[in-house]
This record gives structure tokens, sequence and C-alpha cells, in this order.
């Protein structure tokens, strides 16, 4: 269905009811953004850091727990060794 030109110039138009300086954030909005953004930033810099701890720790304890199966390894190789004579016999005779 079309409108007569004369109900379209008879709609009002849309005016500005709300006051633009109460809904800008003003001052206290900009300080409290700048606040949680400092906030964020220093809470991703220390889970960082102990996330790079933990990683440095885990890498230790793998490298020591390696170098304990390889002494017990060789303590065992060792033992091994004295229980046997030249010819390869056992000394328990």
């Amino acid at each position: 269905m079309i409108r007569p030109l004369a109900a379209l110039a008879a709609t009002p138009a849309p005016t500005d009811q709300v006051d633009p300086d109460l809904v800008t954030p003003g001052p206290w909005g900009f300080a409290v953004i700048v606040f949680i953004t400092i906030a964020v930033i220093l809470l991703v810099w220390d889970m960082m850091r102990r996330i790079r701890r933990g990683r440095v720790r885990a890498d230790i304890n793998e490298q020591l727990e390696a170098e304990e199966q390889a002494a017990a390894a060789t303590r065992a190789t060792e033992v091994d060794d004295e229980s046997t004579d030249a010819a390869g016999d056992d000394r328990t005779s």
C-alpha cells in the first residue's frame, strides 16, 4: 500500500530526548577503564611469570630424575660386573 505524500510529511521527526552529557562516561568512567586495564596487564604479566617458573621447575625435575635413573643403571651394571669373574662365571662357587 502506498501512502500519500501528505501522510509522509505529517510524520514528526525524532528529537533528542536524552542529554548527551548524562550518557557519556566522563572522567570517572575513564579512570575506571584505565584502572581495569592496568590491573589486567599486571595480572597477565604475573600469570606468565608463574607459568614460566613452573615450566623451568618441571624441566629441572625431569633432568634430575633422568640423572638418578642413569646413576641407578650404572650402579646396577657395576654390581653385575663385580659378581662375575674374568671367565664369566659366578663367584659363588
